[in-house]
């Protein structure tokens, strides 16, 4: 079982940076694959970047590689993903979710609630 928190949502302007951090509390000892994942309105829910804790291999999706970064601190059981040079297309509830497979959709068997990031022009 994992419960996951995120959180560091707001509203922003376009060019503006906002760090996003998703708390992660897990029962078992898996090596599980951390993921950021974002739903704009209408819109289906885009993989933008993951994180496999085995390897500390990252990935991004291409609308935001360049300008996203994602980071983890085993210390403060935290995972992270930092947006710089944000966008209006960004704007989106962003999930944080895990898995125990690849960072895919599908691979996910954990969500957390979602936080809203507002960038405006």
């Amino acid at each position: 079982e994992v419960q996951l928190a995120e959180s560091g949502g707001g509203l922003v302007q376009a060019g503006g940076s906002l760090r996003l951090s998703c708390a992660v509390s897990r029962s078992t000892s898996n090596d599980y694959v951390i993921a950021w994942f974002r739903q704009a309105p209408g819109k289906e829910r885009e993989g933008i970047s993951c994180l496999t804790t085995i390897d500390g291999n990252t990935y991004y999706a291409d609308s935001v590689k360049g300008r996203f970064t994602i980071s983890s601190d085993n210390n403060k059981n935290t995972v992270y993903l930092q947006m710089t040079n944000l966008k209006p297309e960004d704007t989106a509830n962003y999930y944080c979710a895990a898995g125990v497979g690849l960072c895919r959709y599908d691979d996910m068997d954990y969500w957390g609630k979602g936080t809203l990031v507002t960038v405006s022009s």
